[in-house]
């Protein structure tokens, strides 16, 4: 299994999220591999991880779902892979507390790169859809909590988040209402919306 910590455009290293990707064994007959292994992935994070729950979601291309996280008491941490198409990936440090408070980094996650994000609890989380259809199947710890739910919204200025709008083939982004309808950061981390 390959490790990466993801750096920001600025070259800063973001403490806690890990694109991780696993080896695959293949031949003319198709592909093997291990997409979850307790054992290995509690190594890898340095933490024993229950998760909660699975999620797996369809979408178009220019769907772009996010920047959603919970908070406590039910605060999530997701693993994410796309299974079926490309996706670019997106985490926020939304810790009021750390040093990247506001950074950003984003990989990549597609069927044929079986790349997988782990985005612990204290990031928003989103990703845009690359191909005409993707697939993201995503591993959860804490359950969905309504009244525990915040975005952000995708294009704010001040985390100027570079979603690859040029890979979209002439497609629009395409968001929920709530998603376009989400707060900025200044004014989550005002309302007091964030991780401490």
């Amino acid at each position: 299994m390959q490790l990466d910590q993801l750096t920001t455009p600025s070259g800063t290293t973001l403490q806690g999220p890990l694109l991780i990707t696993p080896p695959a064994f293949g031949d003319d007959r198709g592909w093997f591999y291990e997409s979850w292994n307790q054992r290995k992935f509690d190594e890898a994070v340095g933490e024993s991880v229950l998760f909660s729950q699975d999620n797996h979601s369809r979408s178009i291309q220019g769907v772009l779902r996010g920047l959603h996280y919970q908070l406590a008491p039910e605060a999530q941490a997701k693993l994410v892979r796309a299974t079926a198409g490309a996706i670019y990936d997106v985490a926020v440090d939304i810790r009021r507390g750390s040093p990247t408070f506001g950074a950003w980094v984003g990989a990549e996650l597609s069927a044929e790169n079986k790349a997988q994000l782990w985005i612990p609890e204290g990031f928003a989380h989103g990703f845009l859809t690359l191909s005409s259809v993707a697939e993201v199947q995503y591993k959860a710890r804490g359950f969905w909590n309504k009244s525990c739910e915040r975005a952000i919204v995708w294009n704010d200025a001040d985390l100027a988040i570079a979603w690859p709008i040029e890979r979209l083939e002439g497609a629009e982004v395409s968001l929920s209402g709530k998603d376009a309808e989400a707060p900025g950061f200044q004014a989550a981390a005002s309302a007091g919306d964030v991780f401490p």
